[in-house]
């Protein structure tokens, strides 16, 4: 090409090599936005085909947990292969996707885009080599996919392998024949730069992940179970008998029971009458006939949805009837306390509770519902009564009433409210001690009225001065605020007051060291 000899021409002719090479610059600007789209995109893809694995794994462990067979046991293990393989196969290609772009020049902080993403020399030099051969890292990862690959169809039954072939999207393409290219990583990464390689790597692993998800739903399919699950549970408490008389001995069996409350197909009859089914469940009622034993035949017919299968389970029960009674129970042991509601529950078989009288002489009772009532004693006593009337004969209940128990001091919270070891920044946040009533069943609170609280400095005299009530005093506080290692804070004579009592009483000690 020969240079015009006119300047005009000389000019245009510049000018349109300047253009070519900006509409040139603009095209390869776009296409390597478009590589980093295409690999945002398949590290996308590969987070949400993850998170549904981990989903179709929950429900592989669960169907295998619940129908316990050697079948169900392997395919589960089989899937915790394929998930582990899946999981080493994206770290093994995300350690080398680090090293393209450390060596590359590392990763701009601004805009977060490899540095030497127009590279072309660091993917030759790793992925092919400077000549190329079967032992660059190109070759390796080929051979690291057929591997994993071969792995992932062995896991397959090998009467269902062939149909896995065209399925799993992990594999490596043969090169064309016609090439002058010597082997797969020479014809996939030569003078690639680094922006066009990620992509192609991350495709391996969404690859990866989408071959797991093809097992995972071939195993799934394969868990199944022969029983209906159950799902819900009772306690139950089978007695030969279900009434006694005084003196009589009582003895049940005490198991858990289950049951399918989603049961479609079961009937319960007794005495060969059905009854409605709900929730897996039926409920017996009649009315008391006769006094003595009545029993009654149980049949539970249950059809497996799964196998077709009608399975028929018979049993018995029985109940008794006896005369008119009455029966006092204290609803939280057989002691009442000074000072709190000490709820009491009368129950009256047969006998209308309008007919009723309760009586506590000395205690003090009163009725809060329609068989509860409420003592409330005002002292302790040895032996106290709640005498029940309106039966055959006056029912005379003994009861014993003492003070609420002593409550435990203590401040803040966790293993050291007792006293310990505890940092200067903990104890300078708290505002007071309390009185806690420790396995106490009742709705009482105690409150502190005093105690002698010490401040001792490190090696130096304690000072100690006067509380009263639960929060720290100004000059407690100020004490409290002064808290270094090696201080020692000292709570003694600590006295409470609980509902019932007429004056405090003592409760303990507490000492908390600064750490």
């Amino acid at each position: 090409m020969s240079i015009p000899k006119e300047p005009r021409q000389l000019m245009i002719n510049l000018m349109y090599l300047v253009l070519t090479a900006m509409l040139a610059l603009s095209a390869s600007a776009e296409i390597f936005n478009a590589f980093f789209k295409l690999d945002k995109g398949n590290i996308k893809s590969g987070q949400i085909v993850t998170s549904s694995n981990g989903e179709i794994k929950k429900i592989i462990d669960k169907q295998a947990d619940t129908y316990k067979t050697d079948e169900n046991k392997a395919y589960k293990q089989k899937a915790d292969q394929v998930i582990s393989m899946a999981n080493d196969f994206n770290q093994y290609i995300e350690d080398l996707r680090n090293r393209l772009i450390e060596e590359s020049g590392g990763v701009d902080e601004e805009t977060n885009l490899p540095v030497g993403y127009k590279d072309q020399s660091v993917p030759t030099r790793i992925l092919v080599g400077m000549d190329p051969s079967d032992d660059s890292e190109g070759m390796k990862l080929k051979a690291k996919i057929d591997e994993v690959r071969a792995q992932l169809l062995g896991l397959v039954d090998e009467k269902d392998r062939a149909s896995f072939e065209s399925a799993l999207p992990l594999k490596t393409e043969p090169i064309p024949e016609k090439t002058e290219k010597k082997n797969w990583a020479d014809y996939n990464f030569y003078q690639m730069p680094v922006a066009a390689v990620l992509p192609m790597l991350s495709k391996f692993q969404v690859d990866a992940k989408s071959s797991a998800t093809a097992l995972l739903n071939y195993f799934l399919n394969k868990v199944k179970g022969e029983t209906i699950v159950m799902d819900k549970y009772n306690v139950v408490a089978k007695a030969p008998k279900g009434y006694l008389l005084e003196g009589q001995k009582y003895t049940a069996e005490i198991f858990l029971s289950a049951y399918s409350s989603q049961v479609k197909n079961m009937t319960i009859k007794v005495d060969g009458k059905s009854l409605p089914v709900k929730d897996g469940k039926a409920q017996f009622s009649e009315t008391a006939g006769r006094i003595g034993t009545h029993k009654h035949t149980v049949a539970i017919t249950l059809t497996n949805p799964l196998t077709g299968k009608a399975e028929t389970t018979k049993g018995e029960f029985a109940y008794e009837v006896g005369q008119k009674s009455v029966a006092v129970a204290a609803d939280k042991m057989n002691v009442f306390y000074v000072g709190v509601d000490n709820p009491v529950t009368v129950s009256a078989a047969g006998i209308e509770t309008s007919k009723l009288k309760v009586s506590a002489p000395g205690l003090g009772i009163k009725k809060t519902g329609k068989s509860s009532y409420v003592v409330h004693p005002t002292r302790p006593m040895k032996e106290a009564y709640i005498i029940v009337t309106g039966g055959d004969k006056p029912v005379k209940k003994k009861f014993r009433v003492k003070k609420i128990p002593d409550p435990v001091p203590m401040m803040g919270t966790g293993p050291t409210a007792r006293g310990g070891r505890i940092g200067s920044g903990t104890m300078k946040a708290q505002p007071g001690i309390r009185a806690e009533l420790v396995g106490f069943d009742f709705d009482a609170r105690c409150k502190i009225q005093g105690y002698e609280f010490t401040y001792q400095k490190k090696r130096q005299d304690p000072v100690p001065i006067i509380v009263k009530g639960e929060r720290f005093s100004p000059q407690a506080k100020r004490m409290v605020m002064a808290a270094k290692p090696g201080d020692v804070y000292y709570f003694d004579k600590i006295k409470a007051r609980c509902p019932g009592d007429k004056a405090g009483r003592p409760i303990g000690s507490m000492v908390f060291k600064i750490k």
